[in-house]
């Protein structure tokens, strides 16, 4: 069928940047709740089209519960070159969120006592080594959790089947450390990978297995998985991003070969199934106790401050209070997907917002914001002190106004390095500064005390950078976009 008259059955049709096919589905009940009477969930499925028109999004599934009321939509399209609609069944990778459900397994083997979350790593991992001895013997796994080990964390691995987290680790031999663990908050994949690793050991499964086994199974996520191959079985959102001012899918797709960091795929249905249960009490659907409160509630529960920012971290939640309501959060972003969840604990609210588009955190900041404002009321104070990165992006300047004097700008020029990635420069240009060189250059705008944000044009205006001391007081890091780099001399001359 031909690809326009195809929309023009199935609904709006695609012209220009719109792509959203309003109620492509109709609403179900994934979770046990009756339909909600109000008309909130509609509005917000209209918000959802009109930012699908203003980014530019291919498609995208919805999914919200409210005291166990629970429904879901599905928008636009599932793939641009081969066009169904997207559905609450489609599978899309979650990415990153796939780091909530390895602490929810992690934590069910401590509540079976077969892992202490504050044991070091090498009490499960003997040959675990890093360039400095000491860390290797001081990390723990709470460490890993929350992404504190204190070595970079932007490392991929290549797929070498059930092998790979095994590979994984020995990479890391010669790593040096950033910060001691502990010490600085920096988001950290291979972190993630560790943990995976110990999980991997424990069990005497692979990461897919154990995952399945103690998460996704006893859940009963029916679209859940950590193989291409199985999601590719079902209906699938497949990546798109924008390529000379057209919309064009990714291709070749492959789940991350690093499943503990972001190799998770499943349905916004089951999404939202999974967020529930992070709102219940431990028990599964069918009954059966998976988790003990107190585990459940310490996964949730602030482990730490992310240093000059007021967000905290749990095991795998990334913790924000607005309003004086804590929220917890995780997003994803994997070449051609941006993806969303929320827990709202005290309102008994969550939602999942994913996309198939690389800009869908634009779409999926937005939207998040108008559910909690429509829902609860609730929302970013003007200035408040967040920042990082929870697995998506974010715009600081959404919410904060620039210093009407910026502060000196000295103490924080230099070079800052993140081995083996590379580093960060920051030097004095005009009456502010500047971060990186050439067409990856960009601007930096003070907003608070030790916290910028990027004004472009070599990354994405409002990115948030922040500079980060010692307990001596001197700056010795910056963080950009939730990544640390620590600093080693002045800045080095263009």
């Amino acid at each position: 069928m031909h690809r326009r008259h195809f929309l023009g059955v199935v609904g709006a049709g695609v012209v220009g940047g719109g792509r959203s096919l309003l109620g492509n589905a109709p609403d179900v009940l994934p979770a046990d709740g009756a339909r909600q009477d109000d008309d909130r969930f509609d509005r917000i499925s209209r918000a959802i089209d009109a930012k699908m028109a203003e980014y530019r999004t291919t498609g995208v599934a919805f999914a919200l519960s409210k005291s166990g009321a629970s429904r879901s939509r599905g928008f636009g399209l599932t793939n641009i070159d081969n066009p169904q609609p997207v559905t609450s069944d489609t599978v899309f990778p979650i990415a990153s969120i796939s780091k909530t459900v390895v602490a929810t397994a992690m934590m069910r083997l401590f509540d079976q006592q077969r892992v202490d979350v504050e044991a070091p790593v090498a009490q499960y991992l003997p040959g675990f080594r890093l360039a400095d001895a000491a860390a290797a013997r001081e990390v723990r796994i709470w460490h890993l959790l929350t992404h504190t080990p204190g070595w970079e964390g932007q490392l991929t691995t290549p797929d070498r089947g059930p092998a790979t987290l095994e590979h994984f680790i020995e990479t890391l031999h010669d790593l040096p450390q950033l910060a001691r663990p502990g010490e600085v908050w920096s988001y950290n994949n291979a972190g993630w990978g560790v943990a995976g690793r110990v999980l991997e050991v424990v069990t005497g499964t692979t990461i897919g297995e154990a995952l399945s086994a103690l998460v996704l199974e006893p859940l009963g996520l029916e679209r859940a998985t950590s193989s291409t191959g199985v999601a590719m079985s079902y209906r699938f959102a497949a990546p798109h991003r924008e390529q000379d001012g057209r919309t064009v899918a990714v291709r070749p797709f492959q789940l991350p070969a690093n499943v503990a960091a972001g190799g998770c795929a499943m349905s916004v249905d089951d999404l939202l199934r999974y967020a529930r249960f992070h709102l219940g009490d431990g028990s599964s659907p069918a009954g059966e106790r998976l988790l003990s409160r107190a585990s459940l509630e310490a996964i949730r529960t602030p482990r730490l401050r992310k240093n000059t920012s007021s967000d905290e971290m749990g095991l795998g939640w990334h913790l924000r209070t607005l309003d004086g309501v804590l929220t917890a959060q995780h997003g994803g972003t994997l070449g051609g997907h941006c993806l969303h969840v929320q827990l709202v604990p005290e309102r008994d609210l969550c939602f999942a917002i994913l996309t198939n588009h690389a800009d869908g955190w634009q779409l999926n900041e937005d939207v998040a914001a108008d559910i909690l404002r429509t829902y609860e009321d609730i929302g970013l104070a003007p200035g408040q002190r967040t920042g990082g990165n929870r697995g998506g992006n974010e715009r600081m300047r959404i919410h904060a106004e620039p210093l009407a004097t910026q502060p000196r700008l000295d103490e924080y020029v230099g070079l800052y390095t993140r081995p083996p990635v590379g580093e960060v420069n920051v030097q004095v240009e005009g009456d502010g500064l500047t971060v990186g060189s050439g067409d990856g250059r960009y601007g930096l705008r003070f907003w608070a005390p030790d916290m910028a944000y990027a004004t472009g044009p070599g990354a994405f205006p409002g990115m948030a950078v922040e500079f980060i001391r010692d307990g001596s007081g001197a700056v010795t890091w910056i963080r950009v976009n939730g990544r640390i780099a620590r600093r080693v001399a002045e800045e080095r001359g263009e």
